[in-house]
């Protein structure tokens, strides 16, 4: 069986300040109708189309836990933690600050904040704070994910 080859970044590899920017991806009406379904979250803000003219945003908005979610597929596509990541082990002070709308392109900025070794453990924490930005380069939400991160294998 081949080995599995991974295309992340291990421990060792992260650096405080580094930047990452991830592909861009559109919110559909789609991703909202099965995030609802998924989640059972059929609020009317997300779901209804009359009740959303109605609203501050005067239109329908996605989830904000969608956008996080696809915030982090967009993290994993970038191939920054693809197959190096152990374990998501925390999200600290998330904000949602605009608003996302069917039709609009997010894509995610990550910078290195911290990172820490548990040598005994084979792998390390690293602290990414993120961004997540939609077409028109504003920040819709932010906060910091904290994942574990195996360290490069030894050479045989």
């Amino acid at each position: 069986m081949a080995k599995h080859q991974a295309r992340g970044l291990y421990f060792e590899e992260f650096e405080v300040d580094q930047v990452y920017v991830s592909t861009a991806r559109t919110i559909t009406e789609s991703d909202i109708v099965a995030f609802a379904g998924l989640s059972g979250d059929y609020n009317q803000i997300h779901t209804d189309v009359e009740y959303g003219k109605q609203t501050p945003f005067g239109r329908r908005i996605a989830h904000g836990l969608l956008i996080t979610s696809i915030a982090s597929g967009l993290l994993n596509l970038s191939g920054l933690i693809e197959g190096t990541v152990i374990a998501f082990r925390e999200i600290e002070s998330w904000k949602f600050i605009k608003p996302v709308f069917i039709g609009d392109t997010i894509h995610v900025q990550s910078v290195i904040t911290k990172t820490k070794a548990f040598k005994r453990l084979g792998s390390g924490a690293v602290d990414l704070e993120l961004s997540v930005l939609n077409q028109n380069e504003e920040v819709v939400m932010k906060g910091v994910f904290k994942v574990l991160i195996t360290s490069k294998p030894e050479e045989e």
